[in-house]
């Protein structure tokens, strides 16, 4: 994909990350598009095969495409949520807090459920263009495990995790990912655990020196996408943002990757 064609499609995927046109919408014509743009029909359909298989654009009918999103899945009605009567702290300090939350799910009788409260934590999956992805080999004393893991860290107060993302890449790598992109956020144990976890994609990084978080740090790697599926059966990816992000990755490759 040259210069041009590149631009097309950058510019076609910001419209469609900044809501220009939100899920379910119809593409401007071809036509349209090709005049808008400044760019032959032909790179355009280039563009548009691109983003149709990274799941930005669904094509339908003849040479028509839609955003892809939104769902036709109504969510149920009339279920009641459980009621929060009060919370109580049992035991803090800068890591982890202990709560007892006084919880009444519906027709069933009132209880303290234990709630551990986490960190909100930020975590970055750096593709570089030949389709590997920066990755850490680290050593975990909580299960006694050696294992693969994508840099990631606790988000500061008052610290955007867009910026966290970068951050801690850059710190446990030394590799400064292009701009991430947010992927999802989740949390990781939702019965008892709050935790945010935020997921961040970066294509492209630059290497701009060693590592400086002496803690965190591992054998840095460039690991190849076609090897995370085998990686993943031996038992080798530890943590479940690790797993999050790059089960998206793969899901999101051009179907001619797979």
């Amino acid at each position: 994909m040259g210069p041009k064609t590149q631009r097309v499609y950058e510019t076609i995927r910001s419209w469609i990350e900044s809501g220009r046109f939100a899920p379910g919408d119809k593409l401007p014509s071809e036509r349209t598009l090709s005049a808008e743009l400044e760019i032959g029909r032909t790179a355009l359909r280039q563009v548009l095969a691109r983003l149709a298989s990274e799941r930005f654009i669904k094509a339908y009918g003849r040479s028509a495409y839609r955003i892809v999103g939104g769902s036709d899945v109504p969510a149920p009605g009339e279920l009641e949520p459980w009621k929060i009567h009060g919370s109580r702290r049992i035991y803090e300090n800068r890591w982890v807090n202990l709560d007892l939350v006084d919880v009444e799910p519906p027709g069933v009788e009132r209880f303290e459920h234990h709630v551990v409260r986490l960190h909100h934590v930020a975590i970055t999956a750096v593709v570089d263009e030949q389709d590997r992805v920066l990755m850490l080999w680290r050593y975990r004393f909580v299960p006694e495990q050696w294992g693969w893991e994508l840099p990631g860290g606790i988000v500061d107060a008052d610290e955007d995790a867009a910026v966290t993302a970068a951050r801690e890449t850059e710190e446990e790598t030394g590799w400064r990912p292009a701009t991430v992109e947010h992927v999802v956020t989740y949390q990781p144990m939702i019965g008892m655990v709050d935790s945010p976890h935020e997921i961040f994609v970066a294509h492209g990084a630059t290497k701009v020196g060693e590592p400086t978080d002496a803690e965190e740090t591992g054998h840095v790697a460039w690991i190849p996408l076609d090897e995370i599926p085998g990686l993943m059966a031996e038992g080798k990816l530890m943590g479940s943002g690790t797993l999050v992000a790059l089960l998206h990755l793969l899901s999101s490759r051009p179907t001619a990757a797979r």
